[in-house]
């Protein structure tokens, strides 16, 4: 088991590529926080998973975007596994609109979630990590768009080409205290995130043929690039983005 020991956070984990994330690391050793925001029950039942096959959880509500929320989230975890070894930064939300109908209160909550709780993810869980002394894996569920840009889309993508440089910036100045900070950025990935795409196949049509492989990655593809990550396998390993989109990037780039 390769986190055998470690105890790791997944935020926005009662779902979608974080559940995946949550049950993955459970399945190599990992006791894990399962975080969500509003759905208590479907975080419960990830727990129940994890649990049931044989290995530690609990289920956490905190608003990633909110100080306060994230302090208690790492409190609580200390206090249950008396330690922190792995933060994912996975929760997030995206509204698609134009650009000049987009409402302020629409990038503010983008931003909020998407580069504001991993930064205040980044910070509360280095401060754990600093403290206990033994170094720690922090690993940010970013996406292609960080670098990709996505008309109609412009919060998400200022937000995950913001996550692009706080993983960058931080991974060298917290790499003095053993921390290593990576991005993990899926492109189209089979979650209720993007179910609605299902619903009109010529969308669907069109996004498979920007992906050279032909298909949407499943969010175990993703859960074992974080394995990978967290493991001391990754020990030499920061500041970088893996790119987890079959090929979509670099589809992109021809273009």
């Amino acid at each position: 088991m390769r986190l055998r020991n470690k105890v790791a956070v997944v935020t926005g984990s009662s779902s979608g590529i974080g559940e995946a994330i949550a049950l993955a690391f459970a399945e190599e050793g990992a006791a894990v926080v399962v975080n969500y925001r509003g759905h208590p029950d479907a975080a419960q039942g990830v727990v129940e998973k994890i649990e049931g096959a044989g290995g530690r959880g609990l289920a956490v509500q905190a608003d990633v975007s909110k100080p306060g929320d994230v302090e208690a989230l790492i409190r609580a975890t200390v206090e249950e596994f008396a330690r922190l070894d792995v933060m994912v930064n996975n929760a997030g939300m995206e509204r698609k609109m134009p650009f000049l109908e987009t409402p302020f209160d629409v990038w503010e909550q983008t931003i909020a979630v998407n580069l504001t709780g991993p930064w205040l993810g980044c910070q509360g869980a280095a401060k754990q990590m600093v403290e206990g002394g033994e170094g720690g894996r922090i690993i940010n569920v970013s996406s292609v768009h960080e670098d990709l840009p996505m008309p109609t889309n412009s919060p998400y993508c200022a937000a995950k080409g913001g996550v692009r440089m706080l993983a960058r910036t931080l991974a060298v100045e917290l790499a003095p205290h053993g921390i290593t900070v990576n991005n993990i950025a899926p492109g189209a990935i089979d979650t209720p995130m993007d179910a609605p795409l299902k619903e009109h196949p010529e969308e669907m049509r069109a996004l498979l043929s920007e992906i050279p492989l032909g298909r949407m990655g499943r969010p175990e593809e993703v859960a074992q690039m974080a394995v990978y990550l967290a493991s001391d396998a990754a020990a030499y390993v920061t500041g970088s983005t893996f790119f987890i989109d079959g090929g979509m990037t670099r589809h992109a780039g021809t273009l």
